[in-house]
């Protein structure tokens, strides 16, 4: 078999392609690509850096693709799609075709509801649905709530209503659910109390974990929205959640972050689960990178 230009091409977006470490999040970007990309590099793997949108990548002349920081795929989801269809007749996707599309719309919480894993209380509201959200808040007995759209990230149209917000809320609600599928999520007031915990699993075993907290008087943990992350030593509970959510996919991914508050003691509830491009924050535990490496290495050969 005639040997590939390229082993692993690291997937960024446009913005990104050439980053300005003078910039603190771009900075963080370098680190954390350039610890995978050395880590892969150690194993004798020739490695390069393509945004997805790339029209000059010839996908067959690589040996795999690896999803890292493409975090416009929401707001280019009418490029992205129809790309991934391609990208995935050309070369081997990390995570798999499969497995992104499932991941990219949020529905995919139903379904591993359905497969036993606790989630946030959720209710999903279709496209052009006829719903308001002071009715489901009375239906389902809530008194805050947070919706979002279905195929979204970085906290993109997300907002915290509560009972007395609610009315104030309901016109932006419906032209949002006129435009695309919402979701409305119970509040967790855990996450103000104690934050979100992230545990990182590769090749279905968990590798380390950190705790994103919101800024004062916000509920976003997202670093971009003035989110802190923070250190954190997982306790066995708390792996064992995060390794049953990643076997509850339809297909074991390589890599996933898993996203989930803690509100009880030993009981949890899965906020996301990260399959597409989840910041894996090898800073904290750059040895991870290389386990993250030596799995993909293995699926290569």
């Amino acid at each position: 078999m005639t040997a590939k230009p390229t082993d692993v091409l690291i997937l960024t977006e446009d913005r990104y392609v050439q980053l300005d470490t003078k910039d603190w999040y771009q900075a963080q970007i370098a680190r954390e690509e350039d610890l995978l990309a050395s880590a892969l590099g150690e194993l004798g793997l020739r490695v390069a850096r393509r945004s997805w949108a790339d029209p000059a990548v010839d996908w067959t002349r690589c040996g795999c693709a690896l999803f890292r920081s493409t975090w416009d795929y929401f707001d280019r989801f009418a490029e992205f799609s129809p790309w991934l269809e391609r990208a995935s007749t050309a070369t081997r996707l990390f995570n798999d075709a499969g497995l992104i599309r499932w991941n990219v719309d949020k529905h995919y919480l139903a379904d591993l509801a359905a497969r036993g894993v606790a989630i946030v209380p959720t209710r999903f509201v279709e496209r052009g649905e006829a719903a308001s959200l002071a009715a489901i808040m009375a239906a389902e007995g809530w008194d805050e709530i947070v919706f979002k759209p279905a195929v979204s990230g970085a906290a993109r149209l997300t907002f915290r209503v509560s009972r007395e917000t609610v009315a104030a809320h309901e016109a932006v609600f419906a032209r949002c659910v006129a435009q695309e599928a919402m979701m409305v999520q119970v509040f967790e007031p855990a996450v103000l109390d104690h934050g979100e915990l992230s545990l990182v699993v590769i090749d279905g075993r968990s590798t380390h974990a950190i705790r994103k907290t919101p800024r004062a008087g916000d509920f976003r943990v997202q670093d971009d929205h003035g989110g802190t992350v923070h250190p954190h030593d997982p306790d066995a509970a708390e792996r064992a959640f995060a390794e049953a959510a990643v076997a509850a996919c339809p297909s074991l991914p390589l890599y996933a972050r898993v996203d989930f508050v803690r509100t009880g003691l030993g009981v949890f509830r899965l906020m996301e689960l990260e399959l597409v491009e989840p910041e894996l924050f090898f800073r904290f535990h750059p040895p991870a990178a290389q386990v993250l490496a030596q799995a993909l290495a293995e699926k290569l050969r």
